[in-house]
């Protein structure tokens, strides 16, 4: 009688997690692929965290995405980073090999394939005005950086955030102009080619606007990592500026789909995962 793998189990860890769309992708890819595996949310509270990331293996839990707020508080349960996660400083992948826990992130090359797959954005030797210096920030800038941007220009209302990664990146990439912008103002957004928001102002309606218009130039690429809403003010208000607009749904999809290929060493199935996403928010 043939043997049956039983069921892989996959998820997104964070606190909280629930309103995460990563099932809708994932699942759908591992229907289509035959794979027998399964997608879920975890929600665990800080005190539950170490027991959690230590118990994956006796839980059957072979993959995990890392959601806020736990993707550098993570890192001390791993048994080995990525070079990436490493200069990221965070890790919003891990994957089980054998009984070993190896941490990745996925989300600055999930953010660059979309520029460069569907927006044909290509940053080098551009200018780039980004505004935060979180967790998100540090992943895209990395990138940006490695993908040899001329500069990097950040604003974040926590001053001491955006010199720190400032700091970071200049220690790291020698050749790239690093600069602090004091205001929203000093970002110089008139001369960068790609305008960033990687703060959450925005997923709220009464959200207040995170920049004048007077600030967005027709040749300027803008992007929101918020997803949900589709619109948020900052690209309605640049869609009336006449400039290129792009939401973070493109940057999700993609970091999922490098998530997927390290857990099962297949090619993602890219279209599926897109249909999966689209279908749900349609429907909101």
């Amino acid at each position: 009688m043939e043997k049956i793998s039983p069921r892989k189990i996959y998820g997104v860890l964070g606190f909280p997690a629930k309103h995460s769309l990563s099932p809708l992708m994932h699942n759908a890819a591992f229907k289509t692929l035959k794979i027998n595996a399964r997608y879920k949310i975890f929600e665990a509270e800080p005190k539950e965290l170490k027991n959690f990331i230590c118990s994956l293996s006796e839980n059957h839990i072979f993959g995990l995405n890392v959601t806020v707020p736990y993707k550098e508080k993570v890192i001390p349960f791993l048994d080995k980073i990525s070079d990436e996660a490493r200069l990221i400083g965070a890790v919003n992948t891990i994957k089980l090999r054998g009984d070993k826990l190896e941490g990745f992130n996925t989300d600055g090359e999930g953010f660059i394939r979309h520029l460069r797959k569907d927006l044909r954005f290509n940053p080098n030797a551009k200018s780039i005005a980004l505004i935060g210096a979180g967790g998100a920030a540090r992943a895209i800038s990395v990138y940006l950086a490695k993908a040899k941007a001329k500069a990097i220009t950040i604003y974040d209302i926590d001053k001491s955030k955006a010199q720190g990664l400032v700091k970071h990146l200049k220690a790291n990439f020698n050749k790239i102009r690093f600069e602090v912008a004091h205001s929203v103002a000093g970002l110089k957004a008139k001369e960068a080619a790609l305008l960033i928001n990687a703060t959450p102002r925005g997923m709220k309606e009464k959200d207040p606007e995170i920049i004048d218009n007077k600030f967005l130039p027709k040749n300027l690429l803008v992007y929101d990592l918020i997803y949900n809403p589709a619109q948020t003010k900052l690209l309605k208000l640049a869609k009336a500026q006449g400039c290129r607009t792009s939401n973070g749904l493109g940057m999700l999809l993609y970091q999922g789909a490098a998530s997927f290929e390290l857990w099962t060493g297949k090619r993602a199935p890219i279209g599926v995962m897109r249909k999966a996403l689209n279908k749900h928010l349609a429907l909101i």
